[in-house]
């Protein structure tokens, strides 16, 4: 199968998924009575002047970046074969202690950060670990596991956030935890904006932003450049036949959920470090969940799942316009939704695909000359085959296992 062929069979599912999608949500607005073109060209619309153009990108950025990381959660999971569902709750749970150990300590800048990271990528560790040992050890399903943790994650965070970690007054209308000191904030990057010339938006550019792009060549390395990630792919794909070949599968089950809990615990980060700077009733809730969606459109591939990213972003910041239009917000959510189930399909149909074109590659491809396929090889210089003795080589002095032939070896053999 040439590269042109595999390139185009990785992009067939994504591709054909987004305009699915976009037929769909063309009709829901056409049954509505808006004019479906009038919709799309309000979700393009990124402003008049230099400023407001810069803050629609600010915005699609700053919502990809937790896109991304929880699509790369979700991913490293896949990978393995697991469907780590919990994300969710593992994000929620990790933001929480991370903001209530930030804002009790005063470190200088980067050591508080460091501390921050470090509290949130090991409580999302331990809690998706609680769904590999429970794997292991009991045979428990991954994906009742940590639905069910999700719900036990809320819970946990919600009595914490209402008791020991609340830190705004009694009466207020939204309860947060106690505000993180300036040196526990992530620097933001309209520096940068600013360097390339780009007009300065209202908005920060996360910092976090280079720890997500960090973190996704981190994991590509991982997973295609290690003996970690050839074992991982290999559990993945057959955990007796790696356990054959010397794998502790069971052991690999374990580390992936640890790697993928890790990478969770930094979802609520970029809105935690780059503009709340606390945690609370109305902190961004769903990533979890729109991080498989993301991960299904990239095919389990950093970069394409930093696309999926972006076109979640994209479309969440076109609903606000949209609301402006009069043309109801709810299209955005059609237009995920068909996009999440129109990926699940196009996927199967993209295996098969390629599963029949390496099939037909492995029915046509004729034997080569002199690879003992038939009587017609050739020896050195082109010559004819050399003659080493009876038995062997191919064509006339070939004798088969049954039939004469067969009963005079079985004698000669006894004879020996």
């Amino acid at each position: 199968m040439t590269v042109l062929r595999r390139a185009g069979l990785s992009l067939f599912a994504p591709v054909l998924a987004i305009v699915v999608a976009l037929v769909i949500s063309g009709v829901v607005i056409a049954l509505i009575g808006e004019n479906p073109f009038d919709a799309v060209r309000v979700m393009f619309d990124f402003g008049d002047t230099p400023s407001q153009q810069t803050q629609g990108i600010v915005v699609v950025l700053n919502r990809a970046v937790p896109l991304f990381l929880a699509g790369l959660a979700v991913s490293v999971a896949f990978r393995m074969g697991l469907f780590n569902i919990g994300v969710e709750g593992q994000y929620r749970l990790a933001t929480i202690l991370a903001a209530a150990a930030g804002a009790a300590v005063a470190l200088p800048g980067p050591l508080h950060l460091l501390l921050i990271v470090v509290v949130a990528m090991v409580v999302g560790a331990l809690w998706a670990g609680i769904v590999a040992v429970l794997k292991v050890t009991r045979g428990v399903s991954e994906v009742i596991s940590s639905i069910m943790l999700n719900f036990i994650a809320l819970g946990i965070a919600s009595f914490l956030l209402t008791g020991p970690l609340r830190g705004s007054p009694e009466g207020a209308q939204i309860i947060t935890t106690t505000p993180i000191p300036e040196s526990g904030w992530f620097p933001g990057l309209n520096g940068l904006l600013g360097a390339l010339g780009l007009a300065q938006p209202r908005t920060e550019l996360y910092g976090f932003l280079l720890v997500a792009v960090v973190a996704g060549v981190v994991v590509s390395v991982l997973v295609k450049r290690t003996r970690f990630g050839f074992d991982l792919r290999a559990s993945g794909l057959s955990p007796s036949a790696a356990t054959a070949s010397g794998v502790d599968a069971r052991g690999m089950v374990v580390k992936t959920m640890l790697i993928s809990g890790a990478i969770a615990g930094l979802i609520g980060l970029p809105d935690l470090l780059g503009d709340q700077h606390s945690y609370g009733t109305e902190f961004t809730a769903g990533l979890g969940f729109l991080g498989i969606a993301v991960a299904l459109l990239g095919r389990n591939s950093p970069v394409g799942i930093a696309l999926g990213a972006l076109l979640f972003g994209f479309l969440d910041r076109a609903a606000i316009p949209l609301q402006f239009a009069d043309i109801p917000a709810s299209v955005v959510t059609i237009i995920q939704g068909t996009i999440v189930l129109s990926v699940v399909v196009a996927n199967e149909v993209s295996r098969r695909l390629t599963r029949r074109s390496a099939e037909r590659g492995n029915a046509v491809a004729p034997p080569t000359a002199g690879d003992g396929s038939t009587g017609g090889g050739q020896g050195p210089d082109g010559g004819p085959p050399p003659d080493d003795g009876p038995g062997s080589g191919t064509g006339p002095g070939l004798r088969t296992a049954t039939g004469e032939g067969g009963r005079s070896d079985q004698r000669e053999g006894a004879g020996a």
